[in-house]
């Protein structure tokens, strides 16, 4: 068998594993082949179908531009097998994307597990492996590819799968185009590219987004900017080109609602607001070389910087079990001495008081107890950070003892430096669910009841280096089996420094961490006929912990995230051992079908634990985690028809013991419902917010070369609810509303595209086509409102002395339905 220029993220997949298009896209033709470069792989030449097998998915821009989704997130979601959206913050660029249960979110504390590139720059960010998914510009992407497994070949967090991102230049994408959308909940937005090349090997491309929505819950708006910009030489052997990319975003995803508020309107929200503010710009230099006939020569150098700041509206939880309804004499006499009139003279409560004020402002001018008696609070946040790096590479072809080689080797360097400041202000409830602020802060000027100074004050600044290794070498043994041996060693320093309590020891964010490993891989791929192919391998991959998980790892200093950390005792770096197998196969030209087991164990997994107070929590390392299951798929095209389908079995669970908060569980060993307790995981256990089934079909008819009319459907199976780790959680009794977990749903999507002229086209997309109400995504936790709506402070009789809380069960619901339409006229 002719081997081209292998080297694969995708041979080096490490199980020899070969691209098999995704179930439910129409992909024709032969999959690229792509070399890696540092961390990431670049596009290379095309390679033999039948030489690789295995599920790797991908995309053409072709068919993400066909599928109208807003971002690349939401065409993963509706796209690709294996995928589903745990849609945590409720705006659509903000969404948690989990492939296999393994994870890529914008969102601190969420477990990551997958790593994400563009054109071999890591998106990843320094601080915590989270992705901004609307720092990537949708119209300049011209191809994606979902790999799966703890590949070593892609570096560090890829854990579960890497998702490669490639852009569009000049050559590939010539001309202009402008493209508008307007649909519900006032969404408006604008896309314009523009390519080009010449004679003498200068390649260009630009693409700009302005989009703008109120969003479909109350006061949740998106203002997204975007601007793409690539230019390039190219000759017959060399190809080097610049990116240059800038994003200026402004997010409100307002968050979970609590069930009944949630059954009330659905449209509601917890508090407000919940407001991200992004601003990237980043730098990408590539190039490769066709060395001779057999050597490609490749690498990349970037820089990036983000700045991120965050404003969230919260609920002081630390007032839940206080009496913050009647203000006393010497408040009311310091209420009256301030000017303020209008108070209550006695009797206030929680039935003639559902959002009371008084008593909060009143401990402000006493500089007594605000931080108990203030119920909301207002968390801003200030992220820096800077991260660059450079890779370099070689893939030859060679023939050694009569086999045909490809081999891969390669350095990369990675440096990163993030500062993050947080602060927090008191203030009080209003019944839009806003807060008003009181001139307090949590800045360790006040003592606590219990003699602590209130301080959510966070300065920390984190340098981070890693230095990485990797090869890569593909065999073909004979005509039918091909083996690859590959293998990365990365090494890792984090330095952490806090600039409010600097020097080490308790309470101090300080620490200096060092994390190395050697991962390999191996695996075999037969294609014994053409169009019959099985694999079988084995990779390891690994996560360090990153600057903000070191930070936060001290259950008894928990963090508020992304507002507050504290301590920060020595975590463990995550290792994923992962097995694969599966086989594919075509029935004539009608369709493909492929079948696919795998199992992936982490060990010393880093896990974010819920603490007893709402909202906050710590890093842990559990023992070990288990992710298992079966895939199936099929695609096709009989005559106008198109279609495809595919299924999952995820099994995601713990496999070890562990012992964690678990106060709004109703399993806890508190001493009564609603007060503190902890919760026993046991092995075998479901892990929140993975379901067990995943199911995906679509088909699409073509009515001649005028239009098109699609029906696709995303089917999920129920999940336990963060909070509910022991799966033991139910709902009972005064302390514990809803049954702990989000249940299934089934959501269908109808898109159509009439081409009025050559130049000119117009689309539509329906989304929720039967406006089901649904859930993405589920958490546990105390209350702050009754079932009117009104806020409710020491809901239930003490008992020893202690407030019970009211639990309940807060819910990520899903988007009604909605109709938008858009234009496109290509120049």
């Amino acid at each position: 068998m002719k081997l081209t220029v292998l080297a694969a993220a995708a041979m080096a997949l490490c199980q020899a594993h070969a691209a098999e298009p995704a179930a439910n896209l129409a992909i024709s033709g032969d999959l690229p082949t792509v070399i890696v470069s540092g961390s990431m792989p670049l596009p290379s030449v095309a390679q033999p179908r039948d030489a690789i097998a295995a599920p790797v998915q991908t995309a053409s821009a072709q068919q993400i531009a066909g599928s109208q989704a807003l971002d690349i997130s939401a065409f993963l979601r509706r796209n690709l097998g294996s995928v589903y959206v745990n849609e945590v913050q409720n705006n659509p660029f903000q969404p948690d994307v989990s492939y296999r249960g393994y994870t890529a979110s914008p969102l601190l504390g969420t477990p990551q597990g997958l790593s994400v590139y563009l054109d071999g720059m890591r998106l990843n960010q320094p601080f915590g492996d989270v992705v901004s998914w609307d720092l990537i510009p949708r119209m300049a992407i011209e191809s994606l590819t979902l790999m799966p497994g703890s590949n070593p070949l892609f570096g560090l967090n890829t854990l579960g799968g890497a998702l490669a991102l490639r852009t569009k230049d000049g050559r590939g994408s010539p001309g202009t185009a402008i493209e508008a959308r307007l649909g519900a909940d006032k969404r408006r937005g604008v896309e314009v590219e523009h390519g080009g090349s010449n004679a003498q090997g200068w390649h260009w491309y630009v693409t700009g987004n302005r989009f703008k929505e109120d969003g479909w819950r109350d006061d949740s708006p998106s203002d997204v900017r975007q601007v793409f910009g690539k230019l390039g030489w190219s000759d017959a052997r060399t190809d080097i080109a610049v990116t240059v990319a800038h994003a200026d975003n402004a997010l409100t995803g307002n968050g979970l609602q609590e069930q009944r508020l949630l059954a009330r309107d659905y449209r509601s929200v917890y508090t407000k607001p919940d407001l991200t503010q992004n601003k990237s710009t980043l730098l990408n230099l590539t190039g490769k070389h066709q060395a001779g006939a057999g050597l490609l020569l490749s690498g990349n150098v970037y820089y990036r910087k983000i700045d991120t700041r965050t404003f969230n509206g919260d609920l002081n939880d630390e007032s839940l079990d206080q009496s913050v309804y009647q203000p006393g004499a010497a408040e009311r006499a310091a209420l009256a001495a301030a000017g303020y009139t209008g108070f209550p003279a006695s009797g206030a409560n929680a039935s003639n008081t559902p959002f009371p004020k008084w008593r909060c402002i009143a401990n402000v001018l006493l500089n007594d107890e605000p931080a108990e008696k203030c119920n909301g609070m207002l968390n801003r946040s200030h992220t820096t950070q800077e991260n660059y790096g450079f890779s370099g590479q070689f893939t030859a072809l060679a023939d050694v003892a009569g086999m045909r080689h490809a081999v891969t080797a390669g350095v990369a360097f990675d440096a990163s430096h993030a500062t993050f400041r947080q602060t927090s202000q008191f203030g009080y409830l209003n019944p839009d669910r806003s807060i008003t602020p009181v001139e307090f802060f949590a800045d360790g000027t006040q003592i606590d009841d219990d003699g602590t100074p209130v301080d959510n004050r966070v300065d920390l600044s984190g340098r981070m280096r890693t230095w990485s290794v990797y090869a890569s070498d593909s065999m073909a043994l004979n005509q039918a089996l091909t083996l690859t041996v590959s293998g990365r060693y990365n090494r890792s320093t984090v330095r952490n420094r806090d600039a409010i309590t600097p020097g080490g020891g308790s309470g101090s964010l300080d620490g200096d961490h060092r994390f190395s490993r050697f991962n390999p891989a191996i695996g075999l791929a037969y294609a014994p006929v053409a169009g019959i192919g099985a694999y079988l391998g084995y990779n390891e991959g690994s996560r360090t912990p990153t600057a903000i998980e070191l930070g936060c790892a001290d259950p008894d200093n928990p963090c508020r995230l992304p507002n507050a950390m504290a301590g920060d005792p020595p975590l463990k770096q995550v290792v994923t051992k992962t097995w694969e197998a599966g086989v594919r196969g075509q029935w004539g030209v009608v369709a493909r079908w492929s079948a696919g087991v795998f199992r992936a164990e982490n060990h010393d997994d880093i896990l974010f634990v819920a603490d007893n107070q709402a909202g906050f929590g710590y890093f842990k390392n559990f023992g070990k985690t288990r992710h298992q299951g079966v895939e199936l798929a099929a695609d096709g095209k009989a005559g106008a028809l198109d279609f495809g389908v595919n299924y999952t079995w995820l099994q995601a669970t713990y496999q070890s013991r562990e012992l964690v908060n678990g106060s709004a569980n109703s399993s806890s060993d508190a001493q009564a419902p609603g007060l503190e307790g902890n919760i026993v995981i046991t092995p075998g256990k479901r892990i929140p917010l993975t379901p067990s089934h995943i199911f995906k079909a679509h088909v699409d008819y073509e009515g001649g070369r005028d239009w098109t009319v699609g029906l696709a459907m995303t089917a999920v199976s129920s999940s336990y609810a963060r909070g509910n780790e022991n799966n033991q959680h139910q709902a009972g009794g005064a302390s514990f509303l809803g049954a702990g977990k989000s249940g299934g749903y089934a959501v269908v999507e109808l898109n159509g595209k009439y081409q009025l002229t050559p130049r000119l086209s117009i689309f539509a997309q329906v989304n929720n086509l039967f406006d089901r109400k649904y859930a993405t995504a589920a958490q546990l936790g105390a209350t702050g409102f009754d079932a009117n709506g009104n806020f409710a402070a020491r809901p239930l009789p003490a008992v020893h002395g202690a407030y019970p809380m009211v639990n309940a069960t807060f819910y990520a619901a899903g988007a009604p339905r909605s109709v938008n339409v858009g234009v496109r006229y290509a120049f």
